[in-house]
């Protein structure tokens, strides 16, 4: 397997950490999974409110990582990377944060910048479409969302501080959501997008890619699938109609009806309504018809720059 590269990739957001394993061949451009995972352990949870990491959202994010120190080591990658962001970036205590992945995978987690996180985003999440279009990548997180334009490489990124569980914790109080407290999540999305588009041209790209969970579960939804199917969620193309449906089907359910849809990850039920207004919302402002729907995203643009 010459000039391949065995290489693992660690992702640490505000709600979920996932690995990625994979054979990278700089030379034919191919990534290949060997595993890929994903954790929820809500870091984030409280420190929009306390600024610190919780003991135990700390302690659930250490047993994920000792989880994937073993499926590393069972795969002998060569080179380790572990990104951390939004979370991380804002709590006093991130040192207990450091000194555990450290202890337990052998390194230092890297907090990024937000144009970091830019890159590698729109990296691992067009690097195979690879057309001739202009593409606005947007990475719908716990904490933060990232809008990313560019062709080949970024022309203009911008990191703004709304994301489904911080917009969850800051105005969701009753079940299903209330219409002030809708239209409040509302406002508060308008007001980043507006600071979005002070930096980013959110309008002039010829296609959106919408990257992360809250994103792939309304694809899930949309195309009807009984259970999460990344293979039939990874580059669908969902009208911007379905996912205005999807939407107002969240906003209706109660926390029991969004359970039981079967797609929806036990750990996204109660941000997933914040997650959905934001895309839609996002749709809106740029007049975008339908969403490409990417599975690949930050952890495949770690993977590449290990490569």
């Amino acid at each position: 397997m010459s000039g391949t590269t065995r290489v693992a990739a660690v992702d640490c957001g505000t709600n979920s950490i996932r690995l990625l394993v994979a054979d990278v061949d700089p030379a034919t451009g191919t990534l290949t999974d060997l595993d890929r995972r994903m954790t929820i352990v809500r870091l984030g949870q409280g420190v929009d409110r306390t600024g610190r990491l919780a003991p135990e959202a700390l302690e659930r994010t250490f047993a994920a990582c000792r989880e994937y120190a073993a499926a590393i080591a069972e795969h002998g990658a060569e080179r380790i990377r572990f990104v951390a962001t939004s979370a991380s970036r804002d709590a006093e205590n991130r040192d207990d944060f450091v000194r555990g992945v450290r202890e337990i995978l052998g390194v230092d987690p890297e907090v990024i910048t937000g144009d970091q996180e830019a890159e590698f985003s729109f990296t691992g999440a067009t690097k195979e479409l690879a057309g001739p279009d202009e593409y606005l990548v947007v990475d719908i997180g716990g904490g933060s969302t990232e809008f990313v334009v560019g062709r080949e490489h970024v022309r203009a990124a911008r990191s703004v501080d709304m994301g489904c569980v911080r917009l969850t914790e800051r105005h969701i109080r009753t079940d299903p959501p209330a219409g002030a407290e809708v239209a409040a999540i509302r406002a508060d999305i308008a007001a980043a997008l507006d600071l979005a588009e002070e930096t980013v041209p959110l309008r002039e790209a010829d296609t959106l890619v919408g990257l992360a969970g809250s994103v792939t579960t309304v694809a899930a939804i949309a195309l009807g699938l009984a259970e999460y199917d990344s293979a039939a969620i990874h580059r669908s193309r969902i009208p911007y109609d379905q996912v205005a449906a999807v939407t107002d089907r969240l906003l209706a359910a109660t926390h029991d009806e969004r359970a039981a849809i079967g797609v929806i990850h036990p750990g996204r039920v109660d941000v997933i309504v914040s997650g959905a207004l934001v895309l839609r919302a996002v749709m809106e402002r740029v007049g975008a018809r339908e969403v490409v729907v990417s599975e690949h995203d930050i952890l495949d643009g770690i993977a590449w720059s290990l490569a």
